[in-house]
């Protein structure tokens, strides 16, 4: 489902329900990293006579509606609020970073906070500026990039660091309970798909990206192993294609015909397959690597115990 508000109007309202996500966590964290402790989520009180939006941040704000953060997670039936408004720094970083802030959001750099009052010292206020980003990373939109697997970038618009597995797993997940309140369809198959395509992306095992991304949220830890489950299935079948093709001795083309398959589809399973056997040869010799690197550091540091 794609969001139809536009990029000043949706993505800077808090959620409604306050779900413990570690992506979310990480936001406030990571953008802010040289902030004060405490205060990164609480609204900043406005001063009365403020100037406008090309001043310190010091209006209130009287920015275009953003409907979408707090209505969307309320529960059903609930009678609707009134539309809040949008972060006037946002509405400056929006104006002047659209690469970042504006149609499409991009992760954001760690530090970015520090960046942003460094390349504009006299146009944000840090708490107006730390409320700011707050909301934003915790937008449903800019979420939605964390969990498409997109790389942070710098104020540049340069992508600068691969967004950590664990973030973009968590993200999938938040964007899932913030949609499926409203769905008119079943979300969990795309769900379970995004899942498989976010771990085999990470370049880890099934442990040890289980231990990287699993949470004390039982249901979280249910829907990884259903994921995986469809995985090591999937992963069956186009292994069981590929043995088979590659007995046949035929084309790709006269194979599907034979079994009256589309040849397109056979083409990703058999190459599906090829990649995951390459993926094992290649863990397996990391591992062996790994086992007589340690066995030489224990075989030079026993003489040395010795002495």
């Amino acid at each position: 489902m794609t969001d139809s508000a536009s990029a000043q109007e949706q993505p800077h309202a808090a959620p409604a329900a306050p779900v413990a996500v570690p992506v979310v966590a990480e936001s406030a964290a990571a953008l802010a990293t040289a902030a004060p402790a405490g205060d990164a989520g609480a609204a900043q009180p406005q001063r009365k006579g403020g100037s406008r939006r090309g001043g310190r941040n010091r209006r209130k704000p009287e920015g275009r509606p953003a409907p979408e953060g707090a209505a969307e997670a309320a529960a059903p039936g609930a009678a609707p609020r009134a539309p809040q408004r949008v972060h006037p720094a946002l509405e400056q970083l929006a104006a002047l970073y659209p690469h970042l802030f504006g149609a499409v959001f991009r992760p954001l750099k760690r530090g970015i906070f520090q960046d942003i009052l460094a390349t504009h010292p006299e146009l944000f206020e840090r708490e107006a500026l730390k409320v700011a980003l707050g909301l934003h990373t915790r937008s449903t939109r800019y979420l939605q990039s964390v969990a498409a697997g997109d790389k942070r970038h710098d104020l540049q618009g340069q992508p600068v660091e691969a967004m950590a597995p664990e973030h973009v797993h968590h993200a999938l997940l938040e964007v899932y309970r913030r949609k499926k309140a409203r769905a008119t369809e079943d979300l969990l198959p795309k769900l379970r798909n995004r899942m498989i395509a976010a771990f085999e992306a990470s370049g880890l095992t099934r442990e040890d990206y289980t231990v990287l991304v699993a949470s004390r949220d039982e249901s979280a830890n249910a829907l990884l192993e259903e994921a995986f489950a469809d995985w090591a299935a999937r992963n069956a079948k186009d292994e069981a294609l590929l043995r088979a093709f590659e007995a046949s001795g035929q084309t790709l083309d006269a194979f599907a015909d034979m079994y009256g398959l589309v040849p397109r589809t056979v083409g990703q399973q058999i190459e599906r397959a090829r990649r995951l056997a390459a993926v094992r040869v290649q863990q397996v010799a990391a591992a062996n690597a790994a086992a007589e690197s340690a066995g030489a550091e224990n075989a030079a540091a026993a003489p040395a115990q010795g002495d």
